[in-house]
């Protein structure tokens, strides 16, 4: 699977190093250990579609397994942000939704603070990781504003690079998918991404149009993060919607607790909840914990 995902999504792109590490990521894949520094949650708490500020730690009620466990720290919008940007550069891109694409994005990169940063990764019939995670983001809008699509659509492919790029990286890190499309050319199937996305730190959040819209696998790959699928009519709502996401993302709070009372491997089911009646919580409904699963 590795060569063929390679030769066919990676070949131009200096396919040795990034295969080199899309590897390593599947072979070894990211858990979250309680032994270090303990499950970190992003929890989004809103009331009518808004976000709620002012919550405590008190506030929380954090299940893991069914177990009730203690919340060790809760952090606002405070740490740093990774955002990479995943986007569909296939022909089907080409006109007003490119070009709406590179005003959004230049919307949102003046948005971030100096300690954030920012990554891009295109996918059509290949993927391409046009910038690494930098704090430059002139860099990031000198490559958009030069993006010329063309060709299918390795979405899938596309959407893993992106998750990968985000392992074990500091700070806390969100995946921005745009696209108008379904697969057509990926190697790799929905729920090896699905499961790679499960073992990440990183929110998804989805910006779809025409087709893509109706597929499947992108709603379960924002639920799996507790991340957002956002269906538009026209090109023109992306500018809107990136800034909403960089807004929801900063709204969240990073609740952190050391597991008690359960094993220590396998999937483990997470029910996050505020005592306050009338609000509803948005976070990644599970984790994968280290050591031997029973």
């Amino acid at each position: 699977m590795t060569h063929a995902f390679a030769a066919r999504g990676l070949g131009v792109i200096a396919a040795a190093a990034i295969v080199s590490g899309v590897g390593a990521a599947r072979a070894t894949p990211q858990v979250f250990s309680s032994k270090t520094v303990g499950v970190r949650v992003d929890a989004l708490v809103t009331v009518n579609g808004q976000p709620v500020a002012g919550l405590k730690a008190a506030d929380f009620e954090l299940r893991d397994n069914g177990v009730l466990q203690t919340i060790d720290s809760i952090d606002v919008g405070d740490m740093p942000v990774n955002v990479v940007l995943a986007f569909d550069v296939s022909a089907s891109t080409a006109g007003k939704r490119l070009i709406d694409l590179q005003s959004a994005t230049r919307l949102l990169l003046d948005d971030l603070r100096p300690v954030d940063r920012a990554a891009l990764i295109t996918f059509n019939h290949a993927v391409a990781p046009r910038v690494a995670l930098t704090s430059n983001v002139s860099q990031v809008k000198s490559v958009v504003d030069g993006l010329a699509p063309s060709g299918g659509t390795s979405l899938l492919e596309g959407v893993y690079v992106a998750v990968v790029t985000t392992l074990a990286e500091p700070g806390r890190s969100f995946v921005i998918v745009c696209t108008d499309g379904r697969d057509t050319t990926s190697w790799l199937q929905p729920d090896e991404v699905i499961e790679s996305a499960k073992r990440s730190n990183a929110v998804i959040y989805v910006v779809a149009s025409a087709d893509a819209r109706r597929w499947a696998p992108l709603k379960s790959l924002t639920d799996v993060t507790g991340g957002r699928m956002i269906e538009i009519e026209s090109s023109a709502q992306i500018g809107a919607e990136f800034r909403r996401i960089l807004q929801d993302f900063r709204s969240r709070y990073v609740l952190t607790f050391t597991p008690a009372g359960v094993e220590t491997g396998g999937f483990h089911r997470l029910d996050v909840r505020v005592r306050r009646g009338g609000m509803n919580v948005t976070a990644r409904p599970g984790y994968v914990g280290e050591g031997p699963a029973r």
